[in-house]
């Protein structure tokens, strides 16, 4: 019988590798954009959809208020985003893009691509990986 407490039986190691190994190749791209992953995330986002609630943005990236919160507070201080309460429920706190923060997805355009060149698979291959992961991250 195999031992399923061997590292290399385990999905979590090479799932958990594969992420910093991602995280790590956008680093050098993001910190030319003054960013964080977790920041090219929302501006991914707003650049999409150019205004959502702090909840929307949880839900759509799976982060919880006490991750995200700060997060949009340094992206407020360096002009990317306005955070504006609404006038209808001073609880809900709306994000937008300022001019700035839109004028950043131009520099960001080519970031995908360089991505795709550093990981030595095909386009088929990661959007099949795509779609496994999405399928469990439904789950």
């Amino acid at each position: 019988m195999e031992d399923l407490l061997k590292l290399e039986n385990q999905i979590c190691f090479p799932a958990y590798a594969f992420s910093r190994q991602i995280t790590n190749l956008y680093r050098p791209l993001l910190d030319k954009l003054s960013i964080t992953y977790p920041q090219y995330l929302v501006m991914l986002v707003l650049w999409e959809e150019k205004e959502k609630t702090v909840n929307q943005l949880g839900e759509r990236l799976r982060l919880d208020s006490g991750t995200l919160t700060p997060l949009l507070k340094r992206l407020a201080q360096k002009g990317f985003v306005n955070r504006i309460r609404s006038k209808e429920d001073e609880r809900i706190v709306l994000i937008s893009l300022t001019e700035e923060g839109s004028n950043l997805r131009e520099q960001a355009k080519d970031i995908p691509t360089q991505i795709v060149s550093c990981l030595g698979v095909s386009i088929e291959e990661l959007i099949h990986l795509k779609t496994i992961l999405n399928k469990i991250l439904i789950n």
